[in-house]
């Protein structure tokens, strides 16, 4: 990485929002006024609800519903299917839908990059994995498969000189994972937050290894895509949703923006938001940073083919 899925049928987790917001802002030339977003559950769509909260969208003369998703794969399936205009989602996804041929997709916002202790492998205290030598043969719980959570493990397993080829990779959904490692299900699980963060005070989970280290650090993560056809179709609204989000990301680097957003959409108190690590936000778009991602996946078999990443990037300036 609208967070936990436990609560996404409310509030802003859900995108439901009965107010209509404002038509009136930017020149009332959008070629669509009403957009739905989808995401994954995690703390890096935080500048996304803060451009709503904030007005920013409205002062671009866009309704942007927001939509929950378990997985970035999922949230890519809504939007081939339909139901969703933008997604957020690790660029995993993104670049294996390019890879395949399963979908166009172009890159219109960068969201997060890792920052320390926001990707971190946990594990039962007391349990078969005490530390990362343990990992080999054992069950690891990751969000989803072919996602940025399995291959950055990958990515790490192997810096450390582990086959990442013995380990029996369980997908599911961010919110269960800390609770299947505390229960046994799993052995180890990867968790970003909040999920960390809770996963730790509710289930007691204990870190092993920030994943995010070595040739993964400061590891691009996460971003907003859309089909190429729907860019070509409506570049005004993609411009203008390009602008909210800058605007809103810049907010996003005060901390003091984003606390109240992550208290709101993942139900947790003051005290436990204050704990949680964030990513780096980011707003603007870097072709030569975000080509690390297609270049890892290519190394660990994720995609069989060099993916250009530049050729994906819409520029902010889109007319």
């Amino acid at each position: 990485m609208g967070l936990l899925a436990s609560v996404s049928g409310c509030g802003l987790l859900s995108g439901e929002d009965d107010s209509p917001e404002s038509q009136g802002g930017g020149d009332g030339s959008l070629e669509k006024s009403t957009i739905t977003v989808a995401h994954l559950p995690s703390i890096d769509v935080a500048p996304l609800y803060h451009a709503k909260e904030a007005g920013y969208f409205a002062e671009e003369g866009l309704d942007v519903k927001i939509e929950v998703a378990a997985s970035g794969q999922a949230t890519i399936q809504k939007m081939i299917g339909g139901d969703a205009d933008i997604v957020q989602s690790s660029y995993v996804p993104f670049t294996v839908a390019q890879a395949s041929g399963t979908a166009d997709i172009k890159i219109v916002a960068d969201a997060v990059s890792a920052a320390p202790d926001t990707f971190v492998l946990v594990a039962k205290e007391g349990g078969p994995v005490k530390d990362v030598e343990d990992l080999e043969g054992k069950k690891i719980a990751v969000s989803a498969l072919k996602t940025i959570s399995d291959t950055i493990v990958k990515s790490f397993m192997a810096s450390k000189g582990l086959d990442h080829k013995t380990v029996d990779w369980v997908p599911m959904s961010f919110p269960d994972i800390a609770s299947a490692v505390a229960k046994g299900h799993v052995d180890a699980g990867l968790l970003i937050e909040p999920f960390l963060t809770i996963g730790a005070k509710e289930h007691g989970v204990t870190p092993i290894a920030d994943v995010a280290t070595g040739p993964a650090k400061d590891m691009p993560l996460a971003g907003y895509g859309a089909l190429a056809e729907f860019v070509e179709k409506h570049p005004k609204t993609i411009a203008a949703f390009q602008r909210a989000m800058e605007r809103a990301t810049e907010d996003a680097q005060d901390r003091e923006v984003i606390e109240p957003i992550i208290q709101e959409t993942a139900s947790i108190d003051a005290a436990t938001a204050s704990l949680v690590s964030l990513p780096n936000f980011h707003s603007t778009l870097d072709a030569s940073r975000i080509q690390r991602v297609p270049d890892m996946m290519l190394e660990f078999d994720v995609i069989k083919k060099k993916i250009d990443v530049a050729s994906m990037i819409v520029s902010p300036d889109t007319d």
